[in-house]
């Protein structure tokens, strides 16, 4: 679930995929339908998959089941595309059900420009000389507005360090040495795939995706960065990825849990919770801007499951 969050978060549309050979949900597809209504994923395609490996008759049930699970939902009249993927049955169908009913966002490029980090890397290869090293890079997709070669950039949270004996959060200052979109070099990039951007950080600091989940923007233009968040408190009814369906009971103070915010995780516990709000106290802060929806998970059993969403005051 937290890599579907991260990933969704910066999606305009999406393919929701069930198997044909199993009943319509399980435990997992009411989990992610729900988180997908929540981050605001409207534009969706049923994809039934495998249909290859069974007969006509499972064929239709199975899109019956699905019918009835997507009822009062965001994807209760979105096309259902019966494929086998591995045989590329209906391949056609599928794509131009994603051009027709995921359409393309008309985007503003005179906005401030912003991009969530979903990977971060040093591309250096063992023994490279100093003079040969190049900076670290990020990727991920740009939320809105341009990046252009030659750009400073400010990257929040930041990076992790100790002040008076206390961790603090800087951010971090950087120039935009180069981006790559696809296999090529761009001199320019706006929302839409997966972007690379090349800068003049210290590689350390990029390695082993040590930036993930953070927010790239020009310099004095990005959310302030939050330790501490105010939420308003929306919740399930039930706590989703669960086969038994655990009712959600209301969130108590002193309770641990697990936000997802674009694409950052962080944990937190709740310093005071009255009605349906509730102050969380992150172990690691978050860049975000007044009126995001954060995901919730709270510990149920072995396994952190999602029980609702806060937006951020």
């Amino acid at each position: 679930m937290v890599t579907m969050l991260s990933g969704a978060a910066i999606m305009d549309g999406s393919l929701f995929v069930v198997s044909a050979n199993v009943k319509t949900p399980q435990a997992q597809d009411r989990e992610h339908m729900l988180a997908a209504q929540m981050i605001g994923l409207r534009n969706m395609i049923l994809v039934q998959n495998k249909i290859d490996v069974v007969d006509r008759a499972r064929a239709k049930a199975n899109y019956d089941e699905i019918r009835a699970f997507t009822k009062g939902t965001p994807a209760e009249n979105v096309p259902v595309i019966p494929v086998s993927a591995q045989h590329k049955l209906n391949m056609d169908a599928l794509i131009w059900a994603i051009q027709e009913k995921i359409p393309t966002p008309k985007r503003d490029q005179s906005v401030y420009s912003r991009m969530s980090v979903l990977r971060s890397f040093d591309v250096n290869k063992p023994g490279t000389g100093v003079e040969e090293l190049v900076g670290g890079v990020v990727g991920g997709s740009i939320v809105q507005g341009v990046f252009k070669k030659g750009d400073d950039v400010e990257i929040r949270p930041g990076i992790k360090t100790e002040s008076s004996g206390k961790v603090v959060y800087e951010s971090l200052i950087a120039t935009v040495e180069g981006l790559q979109a696809g296999d090529g070099d761009v001199r320019q990039a706006t929302p839409g795939g997966l972007i690379a951007v090349g800068t003049d950080l210290d590689p350390s600091v990029t390695k082993s995706d040590g930036l993930v989940g953070n927010v790239v923007g020009r310099a004095g233009t990005l959310p302030e960065t939050r330790e501490k968040v105010t939420l308003d408190i929306d919740l399930f009814e039930r706590a989703v990825g669960t086969e038994q369906l655990v009712a959600v009971q209301k969130i108590k103070s002193n309770e641990p849990l697990v936000l997802n915010a674009g694409t950052a995780v962080t944990s937190g516990v709740v310093v005071s919770a009255r009605e349906d709000i509730a102050d969380v106290l992150l172990k690691k802060p978050i860049c975000a801007d007044v009126g995001s929806k954060v995901a919730l998970s709270r510990r149920i059993g072995e396994s952190w499951r999602l029980i609702g969403f806060g937006t951020l005051r």
